[in-house]
């Protein structure tokens, strides 16, 4: 049985609805798990992906603001959101799918959104950033208290962090710009090797090839700058990664009609 499991910060499911249909109409995964949906659970476009053949959806959800969801063929056995930091501000939500899956049954997958961090790279007078090491260092807490990768799981999402040097255009240029400082890099670098956890895209892609998975706004010229990060994240189980087949990230939606500045990253598992 091939599993294919999508994660795609879509930057507004309501504003970017079409790109979710057109993405899920081409490409097909099995899974789709959407951050930054910014919208209230009532409001979420339920019958428009329930009619692709999605019908199983699991919302958390917020008006304006954050927000994650997971779109799936496949139903659920169990639906679990956490919160981090003492905020309820909906970043995290997991599904574990159930026994209809097949040999996908028992899966879970975790989606992340984690805090962007703002500008200013000093937790001592930038809220936004002491937010985002205390939300990492909470991560690492979570995995010592409940071993995520004891069973057999994934977790997906924009986390916000671009670990290795090559995962930006010039490491140089931005040791110094939130989502690579070196307290940044090493807080989710140790998570993952705590964890156990194995990047797919970089099992299946090695440094000192870079990659990347966002393109800010700000470029005139996205294409011909290429100044990106590597932002979008999936990391599966040790188990599960011995089914890795493949992955891929879906560049061209970046040149859709008012795009997402983030792209969808896929790993392809052969169960």
């Amino acid at each position: 049985m091939k599993l294919v499991v999508t994660s795609w910060n879509v930057n507004s499911v309501r504003m970017r609805l079409d790109h979710v249909v057109r993405f899920l109409t081409e490409t097909q995964p099995d899974v789709l798990c959407l951050q930054e949906t910014k919208c209230p659970d009532e409001h979420f476009p339920l019958s428009a992906l329930r009619a692709l053949g999605y019908p199983y959806i699991a919302l958390s959800g917020q008006k304006g603001y954050h927000g994650v969801a997971v779109i799936s063929r496949l139903p659920f056995s169990a639906i679990n959101a956490m919160s981090f930091c003492d905020k309820n501000d909906c970043r995290h939500i997991a599904v574990t799918l159930g026994a209809e899956a097949k040999a996908g049954a028992g899966i879970t997958i975790h989606n992340f959104y984690v805090p962007a961090g703002g500008d200013i790279p000093d937790p001592d007078v930038n809220p936004r950033f002491a937010h985002k090491l205390a939300f990492l260092d909470e991560l690492m807490q979570w995995q010592e208290r409940t071993r995520p990768t004891a069973t057999p799981s994934i977790l997906v999402g924009d986390l916000n962090v671009a670990p290795y040097e090559t995962d930006v255009w010039s490491h140089k240029a931005m040791l110094n710009v939130i989502s690579h400082t070196p307290v940044e890099t090493t807080r989710l670098e140790n998570f993952r090797l705590a964890s156990g956890y194995v990047d797919a895209i970089r099992h299946r892609v090695p440094e000192p090839e870079k990659v990347f998975t966002w393109w800010s706004y700000r470029s005139p010229d996205w294409v011909t700058a290429d100044k990106g990060r590597r932002l979008d994240h999936v990391w599966l189980a040790p188990d599960l990664a011995t089914t890795l087949t493949d992955t891929a990230i879906t560049r061209e939606t970046r040149g859709w009609e008012r795009p997402s500045d983030h792209v969808p990253v896929s790993v392809t598992l052969d169960l």
